[in-house]
């Protein structure tokens, strides 16, 4: 059987076609990819269609770019996906009876359907080191491909095009994409309200941790960290039974990659920081059902827990009000340069033991003629390893590291066992520390060894974006903070 056919007869197994319209996809398919009469081996639906993208590129029914090639590929599986409103409708109608099945439902489709990329994903490189913190997970992320140069210099010849106006729109649901724009031709967004806006739900293409997913603005409006945030991510876990829910927070450099369009992340991932306990706690003055607590992590977290939904929105927005206009210059936690604010908020909902419990981390996104990068942001010593923006994936205890790692890590290895290697000059004087403090290092444990010291150098990481240090002035300090909310 050749390619087309067996990608068809799967088509069929797999979506709403029948039989009856086999010559009809086949005539489809073979006009998207042109004459193909190679047989094709038992294989996934998947890798069937990698097979034909690479046949449409040997017929030049496309340019041998990964643009082109990501674009056919959604065009293909679009094939297999049901269109937005049959999926909204039995999403809801599954929703109806049983809200884990009906999320459930929706995961597997979008695994099925290519949108979340399970092969590239398996590429990613992942470890956990133990810490003082919990064990801190690495992951080195190889899943994203490496833009090509020929899609870079064609990509700067585009005029902008303004549509969709970011990633995280609705109009991406079906977009066939361009050289500067992932194609979503098999994307699909599931619709729900929360409060009184229609928000989507979908799931994260490259995905870092188990059903990563994402809860977006059904406007394209900027990030905001307010009581309506709260409000938002404690009835996100209401509706979506075994996720967490969290936001990035709202400014620049303590802030994700998407500031432009409102939007949260959550899945179904116990993180280190959920794990870590309380190791300071109190009640403040007029929430007396709350339970809080300062938790035993490298940044600042205070952690709510309670039955009252309204309580702890309404505590939460105090916390942050009172974070806004909030300075110390014992410690050099700094409010407002002027007009401008440095202070907000990385809040992260879950459900635990039928409780609502809030993460609030303080965040401090000041700069510095001795930290230009940040002062609570990775320090020089460490960005070796990583110097991009601490988000909310990372304030969990996830590292998103660089796929430059990947080599660059194998190199410091070869030379701290003195053997020949391209190690890059900016991680000598941390392989040289590794090397005096593991005399054991050998050919057999060394990849062990340097994952291992990478991740305590996240921790450290962890420890820069933290606004109070981990130690007695430090944690005075964040007691005046919390003494400042207000205590019984």
């Amino acid at each position: 059987m050749d390619l087309i056919r067996k990608f068809v007869e799967q088509v069929i197994e797999k979506s709403d076609y029948t039989e009856l319209d086999k010559h009809y996809l086949y005539n489809h398919v073979l006009h998207l990819v042109g004459k193909c009469e190679k047989e094709c081996p038992k294989a996934s639906i998947i890798d069937v269609k990698d097979a034909l993208v690479e046949q449409a590129v040997l017929n030049q029914k496309i340019d041998d770019l990964a643009s082109s090639k990501d674009s056919l590929g959604c065009e293909l599986m679009d094939l297999i996906t049901p269109i937005p409103s049959v999926l909204n409708q039995r999403f809801n109608e599954t929703y109806a009876q049983d809200k884990k099945r009906a999320i459930a439902d929706f995961y597997e489709l979008s695994k099925a359907n290519d949108y979340v990329k399970t092969k590239a994903i398996a590429k990613n490189i992942y470890f956990k080191t133990p810490t003082d913190y919990g064990n801190l997970e690495i992951t080195i992320n190889l899943s994203k491909p490496e833009k090509d140069p020929k899609q870079i210099a064609l990509a700067k010849k585009l005029a902008p095009s303004g549509y969709p106006l970011c990633q995280l729109c609705m109009e991406n649901e079906g977009y066939y994409g361009r050289v500067d724009h992932p194609a979503r031709t098999n994307h699909r967004i599931v619709r729900f309200n929360l409060g009184e806006e229609v928000w989507g739900f979908q799931y994260s293409p490259y995905a870092y941790f188990n059903e990563h997913c994402i809860f977006l603005d059904g406007k394209h409006e900027p990030m905001v960290i307010a009581k309506e945030t709260f409000s938002n991510l404690l009835e996100i876990v209401e509706k979506f039974p075994g996720y967490f829910a969290g936001s990035n927070a709202d400014l620049p450099i303590v802030g994700g990659s998407i500031l432009t369009h409102e939007h949260y992340q959550g899945g179904r991932h116990v993180f280190a920081m959920e794990e870590a306990p309380v190791e300071k706690s109190f009640r403040f003055a007029g929430f007396e059902n709350v339970s809080a607590g300062i938790v035993k992590w490298p940044m600042s977290v205070i952690r709510l827990n309670g039955s009252d939904k309204a309580e702890l929105v309404a505590l939460s927005a105090k916390i942050l009000d009172s974070w806004r206009k909030y300075s110390d210059e014992k410690v050099n936690v700094k409010a407002f340069d002027g007009d401008v604010l440095h202070h907000t908020i990385t809040p992260i909902a879950r459900m635990k033991n039928g409780n609502y419990e809030l993460d609030l981390v303080l965040r401090d996104n000041q700069t510095s003629e001795e930290y230009p990068d940040g002062i609570f942001h990775p320090h020089k010593d460490v960005q070796h390893i990583k110097k991009e923006n601490i988000g909310l994936i990372e304030v969990m205890g996830l590292a998103i590291l660089p796929p430059r790692l990947k080599d660059e890590l194998a190199e410091v290895g070869k030379h701290i066992l003195g053997t020949s290697n391209e190690m890059k000059e900016y991680h000598r004087v941390w392989a040289d520390e590794i090397k005096q403090n593991h005399p054991e290092a050998t050919a057999e444990n060394i990849t062990e060894i340097v994952n291992q010291e990478t991740g305590r150098v996240f921790a450290r990481v962890l420890e820069d974006a933290g606004v109070y240090k981990r130690n007695k002035q430090g944690q005075e300090a964040f007691m005046r903070f919390v003494e400042n909310v207000g205590l019984e």
